[in-house]
């Protein structure tokens, strides 16, 4: 008889999904991989499926699952494409967790649908709770599947919290590291370059998320998702920019007791963590020497240089369907500077110009977070139209 939990990777492609199948192979006796699912990295799912041999391979894309079906004739692993797909394989017979590494809007339904057939999800995507947190964690429901976070400050705030009173919590200390701008004039950063914007000082991360990190709209989604995770009012989230990453969150209790969790930059950590809780697992990884480290600093945030986050906040206290509205607008506002459509400063002034002209609405069931997200996509194309030809941004 089989032990080892079922995994199911979505987004396996991704830096979260690779470092995924990392703490797979260094512990074959606890996983088994059922189901592996990317975008579009069609040579490296194939890659990751001849070695770990799931049953279930999706790509999102349905040429590139053409092509990757062809490369595997012969081999027993069912190939597919599409969100039905997808959702599928996050309920997969077998499955018993869920990595939720995809990027973006499209890890809503498929974490949904594994929470409510009663299956844990390890969430990397923290776009499905904000888009739709409250649809997702439901305390009340027994059956439900549990959340468990992998972004390394909802995991160190779930450590945390483990074991005390969440009524006894004054507060949630959620770190930034401030991104590469940290200490960037605004003036300077209207002269931003894609380059710069991706070299972030402590993490290696993929392309969408690295942006994010550098306009603090990474950690306006962390403050809309520790909300919903740990059933707090965003007024006792605190953005701390720590720019070491040593101290990776920190909660506060009423009697005063501050408790952070440490530990090296390294997302192995926090994954190994939601894959085998309670249980921790033994790595090879060095551990955190804080001869070396010495000295920590905690600053801050300044909200007129990243006004990324004070949109989320926004959003946040609005609530309904204004949250998915923002990250809509972020992704699209994010690709165009990518893009190289339109600056740096350009990615705040879309989201907030779409945020401007919606008007929210309760957030009754998951197609009401879709069309919100689908209204939103549509009008920030066309304010980076607007922006990209006016090419000023104040």
């Amino acid at each position: 008889m089989d032990t080892r939990k079922g995994l199911a990777v979505l987004g396996s492609t991704g830096s979260v999904g690779v470092n995924t199948l990392d703490v797979v192979t260094s512990h074959p006796e606890k996983f088994a991989v059922v189901a592996l699912a990317a975008h579009s990295n069609v040579d490296l799912l194939e890659e990751q499926t001849r070695r770990f041999r799931p049953r279930l391979a999706v790509l999102f894309d349905e040429d590139k699952a053409a092509l990757l079906r062809h490369r595997l004739q012969g081999q027993d692993i069912e190939v597919d494409a599409g969100i039905e797909v997808l959702c599928r394989a996050a309920t997969y017979d077998g499955v018993q967790m869920v990595m939720s590494a995809v990027v973006g809007s499209i890890g809503l339904l498929p974490t949904i649908r594994a929470v409510q057939a009663g299956i844990h999800v390890a969430l990397a995507n923290k776009e499905t709770l904000v888009m739709a947190g409250e649809l997702v964690m439901h305390p009340d429901q027994s059956t439900w599947g549990r959340v468990i976070p992998v972004d390394s400050e909802h995991n160190a705030i779930f450590q945390a919290l483990h074991g005390h009173q969440r009524a006894a919590l004054r507060r949630i200390l959620l770190t930034a590291s401030g991104g590469p701008f940290r200490d960037w004039s605004r003036e300077a950063m209207h002269h931003v370059s894609i380059g710069q914007a991706l070299q972030h000082p402590n993490w290696k991360m993929g392309r969408k998320i690295t942006i994010d990190s550098a306009t603090m709209m990474n950690k306006g989604l962390e403050v809309i998702e520790a909300h919903h995770l740990f059933h707090v009012p965003v007024e006792q989230v605190q953005v701390v920019v720590h720019p070491q990453s040593i101290i990776h969150s920190m909660v506060e209790f009423y009697d005063g007791s501050v408790l952070a969790q440490l530990g090296i930059p390294d997302m192995r950590i926090p994954i190994s963590y939601a894959l085998a809780y309670p249980v921790r697992l033994p790595n090879t990884l060095p551990s955190l020497d804080l001869f070396e480290v010495q000295t920590l600093h905690f600053y801050p945030p300044d909200p007129e240089r990243f006004p990324c986050l004070r949109l989320a906040f926004e959003a946040a206290r609005i609530g309904g369907t204004m949250p998915a509205v923002l990250n809509a607008a972020n992704e699209i506002a994010v690709q165009a500077f990518l893009d190289s459509v339109i600056p740096f400063l350009g990615i705040p002034a879309v989201i907030e110009a779409t945020m401007a002209q919606h008007t929210p609405v309760p957030l009754e069931d998951a197609p009401v977070a879709l069309q919100a997200d689908h209204w939103a996509r549509e009008y920030a194309k066309a304010a980076v139209k607007e922006i990209a030809l006016s090419k000023t941004i104040l």
